[in-house]
């Protein structure tokens, strides 16, 4: 049996969507997402993965911004710096 669509059935934002995959979370649930509809991921197995892969998605992504401000940090120019 189908799920009836949800009344919040807009587009996804990025930040709701799971990288480029085709599953949101909104509401503390998963949803599948695709062109034809939308269907609540129910697998207790299934959405245990997309939980862990958003928390890996999440950490691998502070990783990277905070290398990016450890990288602009050391390319700001120290003012008043004697050469």
């Amino acid at each position: 049996m189908p799920h009836p669509e949800p009344s919040w059935a807009s587009p996804p934002s990025q930040s709701e969507r799971l990288a480029d995959a085709p599953v949101v979370r909104r509401d503390g649930r998963w949803w599948l997402v695709s062109p034809s509809g939308t269907m609540l991921a129910s697998d207790p197995a299934f959405t245990s993965e997309l939980d862990r892969f958003a928390t890996d998605m999440a950490a691998a992504n502070r990783a990277v911004a905070d290398l990016r401000g450890a990288r602009d940090a050391s390319d700001t120019p120290v003012h008043g710096a004697q050469r």
